[in-house]
């Protein structure tokens, strides 16, 4: 088939080259957001998307809105006749959905119903959930609601961050992508609507969701350090200022650490903090303005007062 792929982070790009090397399938052309300011000197940077469609020879399409008629009369010009999708960060109009004749194929990292939305992998380590996945469905005018081609599932393993997991499933989910293809074009693979039962939402994850509520047991604190890495990083603040939290794992049981929820503690090798249960250990931090550092580093240089808390 003449596919027309759309995505835009580095998350897409396993994905894009699944396509590229098919033997059954040509890529035509890329879509993709806007170049957008990057670096410490906010210079306009092309997507990894576009960077790794450039590289191939292939035609990045740009659009600022997917409803733009120049975008729309060109990708009738390209005329494709199916367009995969990951992690594009746009909503496509109804006039963009009707040009393909098998439609645009949305390759979504949860196992559908659950987690429709910007984050699923996020919600997914948030939650606790024990099994996740990703999901190929046509796309639809509704929210990651369309009806499902196929699924592949995946273990989450207890000290997975958002970032490991979604790595895991992108390339995994690029052999999906690429079979949900195959089957499309050979008229094997039928969509299923999805359950109305088991739905949840994921919705991106803002700055002010990770920051930790130091009264909850030690299980969520765990959740939302692993769940926000990378981004946008879970954090607390110490002394006025913010402290991002980059890795961190519940104290074992022989720590015999009595701390209120926020109280410090730290010892030569480590710095433990009270929760609403146990506490946990700061194995990685980055105080403002810093780079990242170990935990154990960090509160040897602030020299925590006896009874000092994070959070206030």
């Amino acid at each position: 088939m003449r596919l027309v792929f759309a995505g835009t982070p580095e998350v897409a790009v396993p994905a894009l080259d699944a396509l590229i090397a098919s033997d059954r399938h040509e890529v035509v052309a890329v879509v993709t957001r806007p170049d957008a300011p990057a670096g410490r000197g906010r210079h306009l940077v092309a997507s990894p998307v576009a960077e790794r469609a450039e590289e191939a020879g292939i035609e990045v399409l740009k659009p600022v809105r997917p409803r733009d008629e120049v975008f729309l009369a060109r990708l009738r010009e390209i005329g494709p006749d199916c367009c995969p999708v990951v992690a594009y960060g746009a909503l496509l109009p109804k006039a963009a959905l009707d040009i393909p004749p098998k439609g645009w194929v949305n390759l979504h990292f949860s196992l559908l119903p659950a987690w429709r939305g910007a984050a699923p992998v996020q919600h997914a380590v948030l939650a606790g959930d024990e099994v996740t996945g990703a999901t190929t469905f046509r796309i639809e005018q509704g929210l990651d609601s369309g009806p499902v081609y196929g699924v592949l599932t995946e273990e989450v393993r207890p000290t997975d961050t958002s970032g490991d997991l979604l790595t895991r499933l992108a390339f995994a989910g690029s052999g999906l992508l690429v079979a949900t293809m195959d089957g499309i074009e050979d008229g094997t693979l039928k969509a299923v609507p999805q359950p109305e039962e088991g739905v949840t939402l994921a919705p991106k994850i803002e700055v002010e969701d990770a920051r930790v509520d130091w009264t909850a047991p030690a299980l969520r604190v765990d959740r939302v350090v692993r769940g926000c890495a990378p981004a946008p990083g879970a954090w607390t603040v110490f002394r006025g200022e913010r402290l991002k939290l980059i890795a961190a794992t519940i104290a074992p049981d022989h720590a015999e650490l009595a701390l209120a929820p926020g109280e410090l503690a730290g010892t030569k090798k480590a710095v433990y903090v009270g929760t609403g249960s146990r506490p946990v250990e700061l194995l990685w931090v980055q105080p403002q303005g810093k780079k990242p550092m170990k935990g154990a580093d960090w509160a040897r240089g602030v020299r925590i007062a006896a009874g000092e808390r994070l959070g206030d």
